[in-house]
């Protein structure tokens, strides 16, 4: 049973909701912990783990979103790395589950970083 007609978008999310902050507060989350886990063991460093690996699938999945639902092929021209940029961000993020190297999670938030700072040109444009 249908309770509503059918909706259309050009999207998956309202204009105006997109935004690259989720997933830098993911990356900060993972490069904390990271520097953090240096110091850690036991139950501690368990506990660690388990955040950091989740905190960073959460970093890929809004990346991903990003990618796929915001930017468009004008976006492309305006940045012509934007594939491979989001491509190494979310393969970093990968290798933060991966690995506990601090430098790993420093790498990650400023390949976030690079992301945000071309969603905001977008929307400047």
């Amino acid at each position: 049973m249908r309770l509503f007609g059918t909706a259309y978008a050009h999207c998956d999310l309202p204009c105006g909701v997109y935004d690259p902050a989720q997933a830098k507060i993911e990356a900060q989350s993972v490069k904390m912990i990271l520097e953090k886990m240096q110091d850690m063991d036991g139950d501690d460093r368990i506990r660690a783990v388990l955040v950091k690996e989740e905190r960073s699938e959460l970093v890929k999945h809004h990346l991903m979103v990003l990618w796929a639902d915001y930017f468009k092929p004008e976006h492309l021209e305006q940045f012509p790395t934007l594939h491979e940029t989001f491509w190494n961000a979310i393969k970093q993020a990968s290798a933060c589950k991966h690995h506990s190297d601090a430098a790993d999670g420093e790498k990650l938030l400023k390949m976030v970083e690079e992301i945000s700072d071309m969603f905001w040109a977008t929307k400047k444009a």
